[in-house]
């Protein structure tokens, strides 16, 4: 079997589990059968074999692979995935990642019917290397380009975590030189280099803290949260309502003629930048300073129409 053919039923597996927890071994053997199909276009040579043997040997590869534990329950008498919220969102992503590969795979004769944005690569070359980094506290340098200022700066880092945003990865690092943590576009590092030298992650450092109140990449620690009042029109409040914007969102007014929300947030160029995109669909009613940050973006961009 082909190592595509082995991951993508490692994937069904964990799809099947997914949509149906505490799933016996019938259930999922017949699920396979079922996805034997789908299985051969990745192998034509391949043979349906799904033992409780194979089942076993797959659950322990599932495991290595992608970090994901399933378990039998003796209560329930079936297979089910033991994760944590986050690694659940992990692997839920990674599904969306996987369901949209194949389909593109399978349709590449439908190229007329999709249509796909064509945008430069985001970096992602780099992300085993970083998280091989990351995981064994090892000092790395690269080039990083700074739109802003047009320069590239070579930089040497501890690096500690990525992060994601608006499709693009960032890298969460201590700049060695500078001594503080910042953040780099992984679309703009080039010449990745890991050293041998080690390091310490300091022990202030909490990823999830450290973007609890942030939209985006931007952080601003040294600051309380705000509490932010937005009020949408209807139409544009069901998209906010499908895509929260933000953990902390909660819904105060959702009727016919108002959809109005409450956040907790650091006010950061993300955001401002974020609120500007919804137009005349979104007015914000608190802050003040949040208030006045929105009206002179809107007022600056009518002025290039002046």
């Amino acid at each position: 079997m082909s190592k595509r053919a082995y991951i993508s039923r490692y994937l069904l597996i964990i799809k099947k589990l997914k949509n149906k927890p505490h799933s016996s071994f019938e259930e999922l053997e017949t699920y396979m059968e079922k996805q034997f199909e789908f299985l051969q276009e990745n192998d034509e040579g391949l043979e349906f074999a799904f033992s409780k043997r194979t089942f076993q040997r797959d659950i322990k590869e599932i495991s290595n692979l992608f970090g994901i534990d399933i378990e039998f329950s003796k209560k329930e008498k079936g297979y089910y995935i033991s994760q944590s919220e986050s690694e659940n969102m992990n692997f839920q992503r990674m599904m969306e990642a996987f369901d949209l590969f194949n389909s593109l795979n399978i349709a590449a004769d439908l190229a007329p019917f999709i249509h796909v944005e064509k945008r430069k690569p985001q970096g992602t070359d780099n992300l085993y290397g970083l998280l091989h980094a990351i995981k064994n506290k090892l000092q790395i340098k690269f080039d990083h380009e700074n739109f802003y200022e047009e320069t590239i700066t070579a930089k040497t880092v501890a690096p500690y975590a990525l992060k994601e945003f608006s499709n693009r990865w960032y890298l969460i690092a201590k700049d060695l030189k500078e001594d503080r943590i910042k953040t780099f576009g992984l679309d703009r590092i080039t010449e990745l280099e890991i050293t041998s030298n080690r390091f310490i992650v300091s022990s202030t450092f909490n990823l999830a803290e450290m973007f609890r109140y942030s939209f985006g990449i931007f952080t601003t620690l040294d600051k309380e949260p705000e509490d932010i009042l937005l009020s949408f029109i209807p139409e544009q409040g069901k998209y906010t309502k499908s895509l929260p914007l933000h953990e902390s969102q909660q819904i105060l007014i959702d009727d016919n003629k108002e959809f109005r929300i409450q956040l907790k947030l650091h006010v950061t160029h993300d955001f401002v930048m974020e609120l500007l995109s919804y137009g005349a669909d979104m007015k914000v009613l608190k802050p003040k300073s949040l208030i006045n940050l929105v009206k002179k973006g809107h007022d600056d961009a009518r002025r290039l129409y002046e």
